[in-house]
């Protein structure tokens, strides 16, 4: 990290995003997956409109990139994403869900392969790649004797919202929109809301009739409105700012820390031996295949700290 101040920044958005998983496990008892997806970003694009109108010149889209990047973001990194992880988290632990929204940095490498089929993956990325899987394996631990079974729809799903996120990140990349990072937030934060509500609409049992308005699903629900959504991309913006994209896909390897401790607190979940290994299996192929990127951005960190060390 590049100061204390991005350190700490880094640790409470890696803890607001982790433990936003276990708050959508605890609403998930009161309200149907994909209305509570609806419903948390109607609030968080509300709040991020007024925040981007007010801190942002250049807030509305303008130009065609503008509205195909509104398009892509609504879509894929809002409205699928949480439409596949709050149904994945019906059936899979808090921890497990965001261990396997880790993939999405390696799943972006691949899709950007696809997209960019001139840019070939080394030895040691082939290996990165193969090692994401195999982590996720370990995680899913699918039944050989049933693959369809209803113990693989869940983590499915999870894979899903994660490979709908890298899509969507890497699209966004080619579009290249002029419209500030807080406009485009805000109004994709809007837009996905009105899709997730589309959604809700065609599913069986997806109606407010059979929403609960308890306690713990009301504070659910503005956790992950308030914090987890505006807070959380509010403090993104500034660290992209000060230590770029690469270092900010680290976030996904710090949330399932906090989302394991938040699930063990708070709805007494646990995580299994092979869930951890596979977490660092994840870990490792995402080091692999981002190894040189990794390299030139940490590396001023590295001189930083021998500096500091005694007789230096």
């Amino acid at each position: 990290m590049s100061d204390r101040r991005s350190a700490t920044l880094f640790v409470l958005l890696a803890a607001l995003w982790g433990t936003s998983f276990m708050a959508i496990k605890a609403g998930l008892d009161a309200f149907p997956p994909v209305l509570f997806a609806a419903i948390r970003y109607d609030v968080a694009g509300a709040l991020m409109l007024a925040y981007a109108a007010a801190t942002s010149d250049y807030w509305l889209p303008r130009t065609r990139a503008d509205w195909l990047t509104l398009l892509v973001e609504g879509t894929l990194i809002i409205a699928l994403y949480n439409a596949f992880l709050f149904v994945g988290e019906t059936g899979v632990t808090s921890g497990v869900a965001a261990i396997l929204v880790g993939m999405s940095p390696i799943l972006s490498t691949v899709f950007s392969r696809l997209f960019l089929p001139d840019e070939r993956l080394s030895l040691l990325g082939t290996v990165g790649l193969a090692l994401g899987f195999v982590g996720v394996v370990l995680v899913a631990r699918p039944d050989r004797s049933d693959l369809l079974g209803s113990e693989a729809i869940a983590p499915t799903f999870v894979l899903l919202a994660a490979a709908s996120v890298a899509l969507g990140s890497v699209l966004v990349q080619r579009l290249d929109g002029g419209i500030s990072s807080e406009g485009m937030v805000a109004w994709s934060n809007a837009f996905g809301a009105v899709l997730l509500h589309a959604i809700s609409l065609s599913l069986p049992g997806e109606s407010l009739a059979q929403a609960e308005f308890s306690a713990v699903g009301v504070a659910a629900l503005l956790y992950l409105a308030v914090f987890a959504s505006a807070v959380g991309y509010v403090i993104y913006f500034d660290l992209l700012a000060s230590l770029g994209a690469i270092e900010i896909n680290l976030v996904s390897y710090a949330a399932p820390i906090f989302a394991a401790i938040a699930g063990w607190l708070a709805l007494e979940e646990t995580l299994a031996p092979f869930d951890v290994a596979g977490f660092l299996v994840i870990f490792l192929g995402f080091v692999l295949l981002k190894r040189r990127a990794l390299a030139a951005e940490l590396s001023p960190v590295f001189a930083r700290l021998d500096g500091l060390l005694p007789g230096r």
